[in-house]
């Protein structure tokens, strides 16, 4: 099981817990956190996000400064990466899936504080990814 927020393309969120996402289908599930026990799982087609994020918690810590700077100290496998989604934001990070033309790929954040232990960035919702 897996703690996700899937945010979507329109801004919507859904927080919850998944064990079916696979990067190659284009449907998995989620049971939303505040939904009560024994709940149907809210489909979610992968087309429809800018990204799903795999989280440690559902807070965050929005009092936290966010950095896109990578720790000297900790060097993370893969290939630095910086994406630009259609949306303005930004990430910057790691991978080791990036292929262009594919719908997707993995990123580990640069912060290695970031509440986002990973998560995997919706090719269709990017203006532009470059390599650092």
């Amino acid at each position: 099981m897996n703690k996700v927020v899937a945010r979507y393309k329109d801004g919507r969120l859904v927080k919850g817990i998944t064990a079916d996402f696979f990067q190659t289908k284009d449907l998995f599930h989620v049971r939303p956190a505040t939904a009560p026990d024994g709940a149907k799982p809210v489909e979610i087609h992968t087309r429809e996000l800018k990204a799903l994020f795999f989280v440690k918690d559902y807070e965050g810590m929005p009092q936290r400064k966010k950095t896109n700077e990578f720790d000297p100290a900790r060097p993370a496998p893969g290939r630095r990466i910086k994406v630009k989604f259609v949306d303005g934001e930004s990430l910057v990070g790691t991978t080791t899936g990036y292929q262009p033309g594919r719908p997707g790929f993995f990123l580990v954040p640069a912060d290695t504080a970031s509440n986002t232990e990973r998560c995997f960035v919706v090719a269709a919702a990017t203006r532009e990814i470059s390599f650092l």
